[in-house]
């Protein structure tokens, strides 16, 4: 033993002819303590030994040291004394001049720290006074591995909430706002983004706006080196959710857009992939109107790469504009959707009428200044981030007409409406109208109807003609031009509104064709700029400057003749540029300009989109689901068919079966790609039903027992595992007609795992029946039971009728003297089964189930004899296993369920 300090000594020949080879750099599991504390010939204590060796004048030595520090730590530090001696090692162990021994140091801090706070709270100032000076003494070391290692272990301290904020403040954040000066090295700046950007999300919002915010504002406007604006945008993100709403707005933003408009087509690409975490963090006025127009700009860029991450980033941006209430829906918290009971509230809150009824009425496209003035009026509630997707009918604005009888505003004593706003609200005598002749009743509407249409055509002219003066000036700019080509139609429409409607549904008309003007002198353009042909688009519609907010949209409420295939159809839920490039991703051109996968990018984020704009609005997605339903990729229709029960969530059970179920059964004849996103959420599909419409899939369930592949065994498992959940959606008369037959399939298959689930299955059919009273519904699958698998010919089926009496027995889903009467016989009579497996199987069911419950142990039951009797003939059976399982209940696991180990 003499010889074991020879570990260190200089020559390593010497240490491998000892048979310490495997004690090389690498070691990660070797204890120091234990050597040092072995009596040598030095006659040193053990710390002295440890001082020895830690300032060898061998490399390989000095590393070891300092691997071995923790256990240094564990072994030798109960007393002040020596816990001083050690640190003080400890910090001029950091000054070797070797950095992988420096390396292999800072590698062991975030360790030393937990066992410290842990195991040494009579030093609470250790780390602050001896480890973190080190850190960040190394933070600024010239040897790239030793930075790095200590950026690591300045994280993992952070992310443990090792570090207090006193000496983040005081120590930590000093010197790296010193690293990322501008007159600083670029690879020290470089790193010290890297780390102010992660530590930024760690740290509290005081400390983040007071030290860090400013630095990150004037880094993100670096000129000199792209790496720093890079990782500035990589995680701007994170850092406007760290400091919240307010300081975003007001720092960060400004500073977005400048990355956003950077000359680098990189920078721009990362500022599209990070767009939806910006846009989470902003208000409704700064998301429309700045992010929108900027996003418009990234999606018509001349770098495809940049177009390609925007398109992808496009139906997630779309999603922030979401209220999932204004759908009727909301989000538990577990993170799922949910629909939200009705009220009365929701009753008459228009974002939850059905687009069915909504979209004859909907007409027009136009921004004004009138809206904003009916804004100020009505007060500052449409300012909220409160998505209404059915807002132009709760506003009827300046120039809208009066909504005929039977349309969407119909019964709602809240909408609004200028002429009856400066007065207190008449009381409802529609009854009493009914009762007087069609006539007088006729001409008091008509002479409403004529005092609404002067009053807001008035309005609307002069505020219309205010914006045309204002535009005058930049009449050189082409989109100017395409804005006042459709202010000048909606002025022409409001001063004729007043006149006759004939003449106004002609005005109309023609302003609708001045609205596709731009549009279709877009398409003209050269195949460059093809992209770019949405973005008149934007200030076609009066898309406001950063300064001015967003207005509504007005739409003209038109009479229910007018034809529909003619109505304009508009939505300000989501700014309609956005909406239009979302649905432009299904166009083929968009495949071999953008990229080949837009499709998919589309369909992955449509749900989203749905959700955002709400069921009112789905006839703008309706054409769109349809196309990329018939994709001819099926990794488009996969997709959807993964997703389908969400979108009819939102949609609800109307508009579900009408647009939904065609789409549905589509996809079950379907690849087996596709039809496995179907089957994953059948039950979540099909309790969205009516009953008589769910009815109709009870003939086309078995049509899953039949795949591309047969070996393709976990599409059955899948069904069997969804037909378990089925069951609650149908009667117990339709169970055994129909989902019977699909069970019984399932216990013969081949595969062990799908028999496996499907005995369960079987298991809840007969909770079925039994629960709702139907015994000779049950009696009757009973029977079925024992002439399909204790009769069977295969010994697998023999198996299988005694995993299934287990599994009655273990989950009690029949009554126990039901299951005496018609199971147990036959489940006994298994002991005498020529084959050792099936009597191994029923040894477990009769020793581990069976006689645990207390309705089969209790005195005086009579067939307590007969399962005695057969446990102990089992008992003396020739097979070793059976004699095991039948006298002695083997060891279990502490995870499995007995169903479990009898199937092990």
């Amino acid at each position: 033993m003499a010889g074991i300090p020879l570990y260190f000594v200089d020559l390593q020949d010497d240490l491998d002819d000892f048979g310490f080879e495997d004690y090389g750099p690498d070691c990660e599991s070797m204890r120091i303590s234990a050597f040092l504390d072995i009596p040598g010939q030095d006659n040193l204590t053990p710390l002295a030994r440890l001082e020895k060796y830690a300032f060898s004048d061998n490399i390989f030595n000095r590393q070891i040291i300092a691997r071995g520090l923790l256990d240094v730590l564990r072994d030798f530090s109960s007393t002040e004394d020596d816990f001083l001696t050690v640190m003080e090692i400890v910090v001029r162990l950091s000054e070797d001049a070797e950095p992988t021994v420096r390396t292999e140091l800072m590698e062991q801090v975030p360790q030393i720290t937990i066992f410290l706070q842990e195991s040494r709270p009579q030093f609470p100032k250790a780390f602050s006074e001896y480890l973190l000076p080190i850190l960040v003494r190394y933070l600024t070391d010239p040897n790239n591995q030793v930075r790095k290692a200590s950026q690591e272990a300045l994280l993992i301290l952070l992310e443990q909430e090792l570090i207090e904020q006193s000496d983040l403040e005081n120590k930590v954040c000093p010197i790296l706002l010193e690293l990322s000066a501008p007159e600083n090295d670029d690879e020290y700046k470089v790193e010290a983004v890297n780390i102010i950007c992660k530590m930024i999300s760690m740290l509290g919002k005081q400390t983040v706006e007071q030290m860090l915010l400013p630095r990150f504002c004037d880094l993100c406007s670096d000129s000199k080196l792209f790496q720093v604006r890079k990782v500035c945008a990589a995680n701007f993100g994170d850092v406007c959710n760290a400091v919240g709403l307010e300081a975003t707005e007001k720092f960060l933003i400004p500073k977005f857009l400048e990355l956003c408009s950077d000359s680098a087509w990189g920078m721009r690409k990362v500022c599209a992939e990070c767009f939806m975490a910006v846009s989470y963090t902003t208000s409704s006025e700064v998301r429309r109107t700045k992010l929108s127009p900027l996003f418009i700009n990234l999606i018509s860029d001349p770098c495809r790469w940049v177009r390609q991450t925007a398109f992808q980033s496009l139906g997630p941006f779309i999603s922030t504009f979401a209220n999932p209430s204004s759908a009727g829906l909301y989000v538990k918290e577990d993170g799922t959707l949910s629909i939200r009971p009705p009220t009365d509230d929701m009753l008459t809150d228009p974002s939850v009428v059905d687009s069915a009824h909504c979209s004859s009425s909907e007409k027009g496209n136009i921004f004004t200044e009138a809206n904003r003035a009916s804004e100020n009026c009505i007060g500052s509630s449409n300012n909220s981030e409160h998505v209404t997707g059915s807002s132009s009918a709760e506003n009827d604005g300046s120039h809208s007409r009066r909504p005929p009888a039977g349309s969407c505003t119909e019964g709602r004593p809240d909408v609004f409406n200028s002429f009856l706003y400066w007065r207190s609200p008449l009381p409802d005598i529609s009854e009493e109208l009914d009762l007087l002749p069609a006539p007088e009743s006729q001409k008091d509407t008509d002479l409403e109807s004529e005092s609404n249409l002067i009053c807001k055509s008035y309005m609307a002219s002069s505020d219309i003609e205010k914006v045309l003066q204002s535009l005058q000036g930049h009449m050189d700019d082409p989109d100017v031009q395409a804005q006042v080509q459709v202010l000048s139609a909606a002025l022409r429409a409001a001063e004729l509104d007043a006149v006759t409607p004939e003449e106004t549904a002609s005005t109309e008309e023609s302003g609708q064709q001045s609205e596709e003007t731009p549009s279709s002198v877009c398409t003209q353009c050269p195949s460059p700029t093809h992209q770019e042909q949405e973005e008149p688009n934007l200030t076609s519609q009066s898309l406001p400057t950063e300064d001015e907010p967003l207005l509504p949209i007005v739409s003209f409420q038109e009479e229910e003749s007018y034809d529909e295939s003619e109505t304009i159809k508009v939505q300000d839920v989501v700014p309609q540029p956005l909406l239009d490039q979302y649905l432009s991703m299904t166009d083929p051109v968009r495949a071999q300009t953008v990229d080949t996968e837009i499709t998919k990018h589309c369909a992955y984020s449509l749900p989203g989109v749905a959700l955002t704009l709400g069921r009112q609005n789905w006839h703008f997605l309706k054409d769109t689901y349809e196309t990329l339903a018939s994709d001819v990729q099926w990794k488009v229709r996969r997709t959807l068919a993964f997703s389908i029960h969400e979108l009819a969530v939102i949609l609800g059970d109307k508009l579900t079966a009408a647009d939904l179920v065609p789409i549905f059964n589509g996809f079950l004849k379907d690849l087996d790609e596709v039809r496995i996103g179907v089957l994953k959420h059948l039950y979540d599909f099909l309790k969205l039903l009516h009953a008589d419409m769910r009815r109709e899939y009870l003939y086309q369930l078995q049509e899953f027992l039949t795949t591309d592949n047969i070996r393709n065994w976990r599409f059955r498992y899948e069904l069997a595992e969804q037909l378990i959940l089925i069951l609650e959606l149908y009667s117990p008369k339709d169970v055994y007609d129909y989902l019977r037959v699909i069970a019984l399939m399932l216990c013969s298959d081949k595969v062990s795992e799908v028999r496996w689930i499907s005995f369960k299955l079987i298991v809840e059919i007969l909770r079925k029946f039994y629960a709702h009273g139907e015994n000779e519904l049950g009696i009757n699958f009973i029977n079925e039971l024992i002439v399909q698998f204790r009769h069977s010919s295969k010994w697998v089926g023999r198996q299988a009728f005694a995993f299934i009496c287990q599994a009655v027995v273990q989950e009690e889903c029949m009554p126990a003297d039901q299951f005496v009467m018609h199971l147990l016989p036959n489940l006994l009579s298994l002991a005498s089964d020529p084959v050792p497996n099936v009597r191994v199987l029923l040894a477990k069911a009769l020793k581990q189930t069976l006689l645990e419950k207390a309705y089969f142990t209790s005195v005086g039951n009579p067939h307590l004899d007969a399962v005695e009797k057969t446990v102990q003939a089992m008992q003396l059976d020739r097979d070793q296993d059976v004699r095991f399982f039948s006298t002695a209940e083997p060891k279990r696991h502490l995870r499995s369920t007995p169903l479990e180990q009898s199937v092990d």
